[in-house]
């Protein structure tokens, strides 16, 4: 179980949503409190985010995952850790206001630097972009370095090549990305007030000035990208390229 402050926000009416559906039936709610102990059991032991669809092959069949999943978030609403969902995939948390007890042995990650905090701003927002893409919107050539510690750090990653010329490959955000962000999925990332709110753009914006809608589905390839291959990976240099004997 992993520590962390960030926390997907509680909704309760999917836990009531879920209670409701098991109504008076003493049955009903037995069987519901101890699929909610399996998936908790579930979980706790994953070292990483677990989700719904591995859950449910563990669990009995028929199982309503969302009800039994929202009653358990609600259960941890109020204790030490809490029950967060990434991006479908359900993990415990440290509770956002107890992160500062926390004490960490392990050396602080290097702080990003501002070029590497735009590309990633640009990389969540425009995703899948190439890097020609994220220096056209960044105004500014684009360091292969910063780059590289932005997939260091497990937060960017290589999506695929895009169907034009010279194929070059297409980037995007990870699981990790939303964890360390505290975000459920890509469309929970801010809008146009909230950065402006934050300061992080400036009040006097242009008129047709938009902050771009994240996909619904950030894993599922672009119309306009083909999958990375295993060639693809060794003319990147991460694969080790295949011997063949004779």
């Amino acid at each position: 179980m992993s520590e962390s402050g960030n926390v997907v926000p509680f909704r309760p009416d999917e836990a009531e949503a879920g209670d409701d559906r098991h109504g008076d039936n003493p049955a009903e709610r037995l069987h519901l409190a101890e699929t909610k102990r399996m998936a908790e059991a579930i979980v706790f032991a994953s070292a990483e985010p677990v989700s719904e669809k591995a859950l449910a092959g563990r669990l009995p069949e028929g199982v309503d995952m969302p009800a039994v999943m929202a009653a358990l978030r609600a259960d941890y609403e109020r204790r030490g850790v809490n029950l967060v969902c990434v991006n479908g995939a359900w993990a415990f948390r440290t509770a956002g206001d107890l992160a500062f007890l926390m004490t960490r042995q392990a050396v602080e990650q290097k702080k990003l630097s501002r070029a590497a905090l735009e590309m990633l701003a640009v990389i969540a927002y425009h995703q899948p972009v190439t890097r020609a893409e994220i220096e056209e919107i960044r105004g500014v050539e684009t360091s292969k370095g910063t780059l590289d510690t932005l997939m260091e750090t497990g937060w960017v990653r290589m999506r695929g090549r895009r169907r034009s010329p010279g194929r070059p490959v297409t980037y995007g955000t990870t699981d990790a990305f939303l964890d360390h962000f505290g975000l459920e999925e890509l469309r929970d990332l801010p809008g146009l007030d909230e950065l402006k709110g934050a300061g992080l753009l400036s009040a006097r914006m242009p008129a047709n000035f938009a902050v771009p809608q994240p996909p619904a589905n950030p894993d599922a390839l672009a119309e306009d990208e083909d999958p990375l291959t295993d060639l693809d990976l060794e003319d990147l240099g991460l694969l080790t390229p295949r011997v063949d004997d004779d």
